[in-house]
């Protein structure tokens, strides 16, 4: 039994760098505690989310106001990050950010381990004007680590089957899905557990990880951030489906263990393997009706017949 322990949190974070470390610490100590190997943070650990989703127009003195509401954006090479390293030890964690690219920031994720950096991420799929604050990521790609290879994800991405079935098709056992999903704007509820878009986030997380036959790990933000109110429901979801662990709508740390190479593997050959029975052939009209002529570029894995797992 090749048997890894991940844990995943629920955990309010913001501006205050300082508490953010302390914060990533204890939960660090905690994961090490349980046994994991992995931990997987919230999206926007370093410096917080942003105080509201807007969109629509936006006066110029409103976008000024915007911008200058950001968290603070963070070079891959800068301390910021290298203090996480120095942290990490044997322990991979992944965590998101607001990256600096000169003078171009993006919504970004890492994985790294006490020797650098393993993989990175910038948010493709951007939400409700979020684009006014960020530019947009081009590429899903899996990497290797030490539990294994990976993906991640930021937030919006996950309602988007085509971004997990990238990941799956370069090799990703693992898929990490950070998030600062909050309940609905609109018709609120005063239980979490009765939101609406709390059942978004929990739908999505189970499907993504059945359809791609991956151990899907999803955090999230937990509490109050400017006007979100975030639905916490951080979890670890096998490819079957199963939920293998979760906090509900209350902060915390979730913690399960699996054998990936039997859980996958039970998955892909009980006799539903879906990255092996699909028919790319037949899904370009899917691409060209909107616009895109043509099969659209596909993970370096990828082939018309995909082998087995």
């Amino acid at each position: 039994m090749n048997a890894t322990t991940i844990s995943v949190a629920a955990t309010e974070f913001g501006r205050d760098m300082e508490a953010g470390y302390r914060t990533i610490a204890a939960l660090i100590a905690t994961a090490r505690a349980r046994g994991s190997r992995l931990l997987v943070l919230p999206e926007a650990c370093l410096g917080g989310y942003l105080p509201s989703l807007g969109g629509g127009e936006e006066s110029a003195q409103a976008k000024r106001r915007r911008l200058r509401s950001l968290p603070p954006a963070l070079a891959l090479d800068g301390p910021e990050l290298r203090r996480i390293i120095d942290m990490a030890g044997d322990l991979v964690i992944t965590l998101g950010f607001c990256e600096a690219d000169g003078d171009i920031r993006y919504n970004a994720a890492v994985t790294l381990n006490g020797d650098g950096i393993l993989g990175s991420y910038r948010k493709v799929h951007q939400p409700l004007g979020e684009n006014l604050c960020y530019s947009a990521g081009e590429h899903y790609r899996a990497f290797d680590t030490p539990v294994g290879r990976m993906g991640m994800q930021i937030c919006y991405d996950k309602a988007f089957p085509e971004a997990a079935r990238a990941l799956a098709l370069d090799g990703a056992e693992i898929i990490a899905s950070l998030s600062a999903w909050p309940a609905a704007r609109t018709a609120t509820v005063a239980r979490l557990e009765d939101d609406r878009w709390k059942r978004r986030f929990d739908i999505y997380d189970h499907a993504r990880a059945l359809e791609n036959q991956v151990v899907w790990v999803a955090a999230n933000q937990a509490g109050t951030f400017g006007s979100l109110r975030f639905v916490c429901s951080a979890k670890i979801v096998g490819p079957g489906g199963e939920l293998l662990a979760g906090t509900g709508v209350e902060p915390g740390l979730a913690t399960a263990t699996v054998d990936l190479t039997e859980a996958v593997g039970a998955a892909r050959g009980g006799g539903m393997y879906n990255l092996r029975d699909r028919r790319p052939d037949l899904y370009q009209s899917v691409v060209r009706r909107h616009g895109v002529v043509g099969q659209p570029d596909l993970p370096e894995h990828e082939t018309l017949e995909p082998s087995h797992a």
